[in-house]
């Protein structure tokens, strides 16, 4: 059985796509969604401790990157192959 509304139906699902489109754009991109965040070297460190004891935190500070990292496990990378002309 062959459908002959076939246009009808592409133009609703044309209206949904474009429909679709536009409220994504709008909420992704619209003028309500500002980043309200400061770059990370602008934050106020103190501000942030002191709202993370006043919430009942403990704030430790985060142990230094050793100077030797050791190796990741698993697999080596492959080495590119060597061309030699």
């Amino acid at each position: 059985m062959r459908d002959t509304n076939i246009g009808r139906q592409l133009v609703i699902a044309a209206a949904v796509a474009v429909i679709s489109t536009a409220a994504y754009l709008i909420v992704e991109f619209g003028p309500g969604n500002r980043a309200a965040r400061e770059p990370i070297d602008k934050a106020d460190r103190a501000a942030t401790k002191a709202a993370a004891e006043s919430a009942g935190a403990k704030v430790i500070p985060t142990q230094p990157k050793l100077a030797i990292e050791p190796s990741p496990w698993g697999p080596k990378p492959v080495q590119p192959p060597v061309v030699v002309y």
